[in-house]
């Protein structure tokens, strides 16, 4: 993810990135992370999961779910399964 971040924003996109942790996290944060993906989501042209090796967790699912509902467009860094 980091390296998509640094590629688009060298040719010029503006990212708006999910958070990371480097650490366990309570489940209160995970609640209020969830939330802050989906105004992050709501502040996106569009939106590119990274899925390396065509992997998506839950709550990138959910995040898709969203960002499919809201009418965002949605492109993939691996496109294999989708």
């Amino acid at each position: 993810m980091r390296a998509a971040n640094r590629d688009l924003t060298f040719a010029g996109v503006i990212v708006v990135a999910p958070g990371e942790a480097d650490e366990l996290i309570t489940n209160e944060q995970k609640i209020a992370l969830d939330a802050l993906h989906l105004r992050k989501i709501d502040l996106a042209d569009r939106i590119l999961v990274v899925n390396p090796g065509g992997y998506i967790g839950e709550s990138t699912s959910r995040e898709i779910a969203y960002a499919h509902a809201t009418g965002k467009p949605i492109s993939f860094t691996d496109p294999s399964d989708q």
